[in-house]
């Protein structure tokens, strides 16, 4: 599960209108002083010319980023920590740039007849980042760790706990997962409870990925974290600069480029552009215009990124008043007309939301009409509800991950809506993204935005059940309803597609009913501009490894 901020890209604030962007999960929608903006470590410094071209070499790639809430592969759960992350571990499998599942750190592996045995043949030159060999002991060693309570994962439960075992680990129990079993020094497998089609993607995720014991030994590892990744971390300056160095003895084809080197001072991220710190950026709208104009400079730069597998919505703790009332919070869907601020707010940047799978998807499903704009019907359900006399309400403070500035224009326009239609004032509170995170993991938030959901890999359950279902961790809204839980539950074993994906059609119409969520949009057409020297870089719907196939030419 990828929570973006600024989307997610991945991360993505949306309140910076989706457009500093889904490129590689990155940048804050803060904007700080350029003039004390660095981009590169010493050594590298010493390499670049006096001109737009960053790195004489052609060895460095410069990204707008923000600081990581976290370098722990197995405590991370947003897409800001997630793009650096991808770039410095691996793990058993890994999704490539067209999202299939790709032998990674396993070379091989072998599912049994009744798909509940995985075996998996690692790589013989497989290292962590100072040479020393990986072993199917250090997966057995990283997968108890990530189970293990003390790590206070928040993924393990949700993405590892199909694997025989990990609940009781967990739940403190035993120290060690019943359903791993190391064969040999290259042979691991794994036992899961039922036959299960997305397991094996499950396995691209971070909580899955091997570690070093002894380097988790020390205090401050993330500090020096010994990956086994494409990209070393050579230096982290928190707020000012974070550089991953090429690792020359990846197990698989060594990057092409040296260095990434990722600002997180903020700034203007299309004058940096234009000025030539960094080599890539999203187009926000006071710049389209301009950049399409085939007179343009920069119209040579302009790519058009796929969609991406995410969503952005209002999200609601359903048990605390007054959004324990479904009939409130179908009020206030009704009352937003996405239409109108998708196209004259964010001039067409996004598409209106209804459903939770995005377009493309699989298992999207276009006849889903969702909670449309109906101020007649806003005002019924709201009659309906138990809080319709509105001077009674508690005061409603909707939180939004930030710092300062705007919550939104999107955010403020759905606000006021709300006040118009049905006479409701809403609050903002921002909140610090990594504070907000842990919020939300303690559903301590009455309601919130400002944020989305980008895909971890592409199966439905990845939205809906890691989301929706009762038990789940990662149900921020501590939504419950039981014929959902059912829906999903029949839907994580049947093996039959066609029948899966009705499944999570029709447990989707009931979570759109009910509105836990109030989806609000799926990303439009992106337009990224990408430095003419930086070639191969790849723009996926979700994010996956990539820096390892980027070069950079003169």
């Amino acid at each position: 599960m990828w929570i973006c901020k600024n989307k997610l890209l991945f991360k993505v604030i949306f309140s910076s209108l989706l457009l500093i962007f889904l490129i590689s999960c990155s940048s804050d929608s803060g904007e700080k002083n350029v003039d004390q903006f660095t981009n590169t470590s010493e050594k590298v410094l010493s390499e670049k010319k006096n001109n737009n071209n960053i790195v004489s070499a052609g060895k460095q790639l410069n990204v707008l980023y923000s600081d990581p809430p976290t370098l722990d592969p197995h405590r991370a759960q947003d897409s800001t920590s997630a793009g650096i992350i991808l770039e410095i571990y691996s793990g058993l499998v890994s999704l490539d740039t067209n999202l299939q599942i790709i032998p990674d750190i396993a070379e091989s592996w072998a599912i049994s007849n009744d798909g509940m045995k995985y075996t998996f043949k690692l790589r013989d030159n497989a290292k962590f980042h100072n040479g020393k060999k990986i072993t199917s002991a250090d997966f057995v060693w990283s997968f108890n760790r990530a189970a293990n309570p003390a790590t206070t994962s928040i993924t393990a439960e949700d993405y590892l706990g199909d694997i025989v075992g990990v609940q009781d680990v967990i739940d403190g129990k035993t120290d060690k997962i019943s359903g791993i079993k190391l064969i040999d020094e290259l042979t691991l497998e794994i036992n899961i409870d039922s036959p299960k089609a997305y397991f094996l993607a499950k396995l691209t995720y971070p909580v899955s990925f091997v570690l070093d014991s002894e380097n988790v030994k020390n205090k401050n590892w993330t500090d020096s974290p010994n990956g086994s990744g494409p990209f070393m971390l050579d230096e982290y300056l928190i707020g000012e600069k974070l550089l991953l160095k090429r690792n020359p003895d990846w197990y698989r084809e060594p990057a092409k480029i040296e260095y990434v080197s990722m600002n997180l001072a903020g700034g203007q991220a299309m004058a940096m552009y234009e000025n030539g710190e960094i080599d890539l950026t999203g187009v926000g709208m006071a710049d389209l215009e301009r950049v399409l104009d085939p007179s343009s400079d920069l119209n040579k730069d302009v790519v058009i990124a796929p969609l991406s597998f995410s969503q952005y919505y209002i999200g609601f703790n359903v048990q605390k008043p007054p959004f324990d009332d479904k009939y409130f919070r179908q009020a206030l869907a009704h009352a937003i007309n996405k239409e109108l601020i998708a196209n004259e707010v964010l001039s067409g940047m996004v598409k209106p939301a209804y459903g939770i799978l995005p377009p493309g998807f699989p298992g999207y499903d276009k006849t889903i009409d969702g909670l449309k704009f109906n101020e007649q019907l806003a005002k019924d359900m709201l009659a309906k509800s138990k809080y319709s006399n509105i001077n009674d309400l508690p005061r409603l403070i909707l939180s939004v991950p930030g710092t300062g500035g705007s919550a939104g224009l999107d955010i403020e326009v759905i606000i006021e809506m709300w006040k118009q239609t049905l006479g409701i004032e809403v609050e903002i509170q921002q909140v610090e993204w990594a504070t907000f995170l842990q919020m939300l993991n303690r559903q301590e938030l009455q309601f919130f935005s400002g944020l989305g959901w980008i895909a971890d890999y592409p199966d439905p359950e990845n939205f809906l059940d890691i989301n929706f279902h009762s038990t789940k961790s990662t149900n921020h809204n501590g939504y419950k309803n039981e014929e959902v839980d059912k829906l999903l539950e029949s839907a994580r074993i049947e093996q039959d597609l066609n029948n899966r994906m009705q499944m999570y059609n029709n447990a989707e119409r009931i979570i759109v009913d009910e509105a836990p969520w109030i989806p609000l949009w799926f990303p439009g057409d992106r337009y990224v501009l990408i430095n003419q020297r930086v070639k191969n870089y790849k723009l996926t719907p979700m994010s996956v490894p990539k820096y390892s196939l980027v070069e950079i030419v003169d």
